[in-house]
């Protein structure tokens, strides 16, 4: 059958029933575009919240973890005695240090898998506001690999960073604990360490991470300044961060460097796994949530064109009379519900990208999250891609079903009908 006279009677069947189409290719632009705006604001959270937590965290971490003695007092007796039975295990005495941390950082360094290695010294303090203690924590970084490495700059939202590595000591506090203790930038605390020593620090920043309960504790300082505060040589270094250039590689690296260096290693996908099975989940439900909105339209398409064969029985039987085949009113019928995916689809694309610039301009300032500005939106091609996609596979099947209907209509029955 000719092609261009087969779409001619498409649009006329079209045009016939405009009102009928117009309702159907609204449902699919409907669909099309929240489907589009959910999943691209779906995804953005999902990497806003990326951002706060792994963005953050080290793909390999290398620690010196306190364990218990491995030869206890009692584990030296020789005498008759065939077990032995020991409760309150003490740790040894060794301190969370990494032994020759310094051969270890410039190995990593000349590592081609490695993107970026930041040392750090963990130290526990008490923040002194009057007669009160408060806990915390102060972490001795090197500022400017641990701004290259984990944005640590974004998070500070008063003063300068790298005052850290000009002004002696000097520290960055956690906004919460900075509010507690009612000082800001240029203000003096006074902090006890461990040790009982009692030492003043000057506030040259705050740091908000969007966590309320670590910003009341965690603060941070040079890595010199963390040293002496714990009355340790230069060398002194609990952690070292390791950034990789494919993150995907981090638990077998982990175990690599773990045998090495003989150190602990903890990697990225172990420290997060909770927060990935969160991320997942939201992922999930808010693909089931789009592809139901685009069923639910294929079943509007479906019934529309169910009904309007049913109605144009008479036009079906008069086109297979003059000639149509079966075949030739299947396409016909296939064609009405593309044309109206394609127009309805392509129509939801651009409402749905206009939609989600439209959330992605809309402010929004949260109190725990200092850099961010508007709602995150994620504008993914994929996104764009899966909606076409869907679109024309669910108005084909909507379209196809009750073609193939019309296609095996026996014209005589009809004319006979009549």
């Amino acid at each position: 059958m000719n092609l261009p006279l087969l779409y001619d009677v498409a649009l006329s069947l079209l045009l016939a029933r405009w009102r009928q189409t117009l309702v159907a290719a609204i449902g699919v632009t409907f669909s099309i575009t929240m489907f589009i705006a959910l999943l691209s604001f779906m995804s953005g959270l999902n990497q806003l919240l990326d951002g706060l937590v792994l963005n953050r965290t080290p793909h390999v971490r290398l620690y010196n973890e306190v364990k218990p003695a491995p030869q206890q007092p009692i584990d030296r007796y020789t005498g008759r005695r065939q077990h032995n039975f020991i409760r309150s295990i003490k740790p040894s005495d060794e301190l969370p240090r990494i032994h020759n941390a310094g051969a270890i950082i410039a190995a990593l360094r000349h590592d081609p898998r490695v993107r970026g290695v930041a040392p750090k010294t963990q130290a526990q303090v008490f923040y002194n506001v009057g007669t009160i203690d408060l806990t915390g924590t102060i972490s001795g970084i090197e500022v400017e690999q641990e701004d290259r490495l984990f944005a640590f700059g974004d998070y500070v939202v008063a003063g300068n960073p790298l005052n850290l590595k000009t002004v002696a000591n000097s520290i960055i506090l956690g906004k919460a604990a900075a509010d507690l203790m009612l000082v800001g930038v240029g203000d003096v605390v006074q902090i006890t360490t461990v040790k009982g020593n009692r030492v003043q620090l000057k506030v040259v920043g705050l740091f908000q991470s969007g966590l309320l309960e670590v910003d009341k504790v965690q603060s941070y300082t040079s890595l010199a300044t963390a040293q002496k505060l714990l009355g340790e040589a230069n060398n002194y270094i609990t952690d070292i961060q390791i950034k990789l250039h494919d993150f995907t590689l981090a638990p077998r690296l982990a175990e690599e460097y773990a045998q090495r260096y003989e150190v602990q290693a903890m990697d990225i996908e172990t420290a997060n796994s909770d927060f990935e099975t969160g991320t997942t989940i939201r992922t999930l439900i808010s693909y089931a949530v789009g592809v139901t909105l685009l069923i639910v339209a294929g079943f509007g398409i479906y019934n529309i064109l169910n009904m309007m064969i049913y109605e144009k029985m008479d036009t079906i039987a008069i086109l297979k009379a003059i000639g149509f085949a079966g075949r030739d009113v299947q396409r016909l019928f296939v064609a009405v519900a593309l044309s109206i995916g394609l127009s309805g689809g392509g129509v939801g694309l651009l409402f749905g990208f206009g939609l989600s610039a439209l959330i992605a301009r809309v402010p929004f300032h949260p109190a725990a999250l200092p850099t961010v500005h508007t709602f995150p939106v994620n504008f993914d091609p994929l996104f764009y891609g899966i909606g076409a996609v869907f679109s024309l596979v669910t108005t084909y099947l909507a379209g196809y079903f009750p073609a193939r209907k019309a296609s095996v209509v026996d014209p005589v029955v009809i004319i006979r009908g009549k």
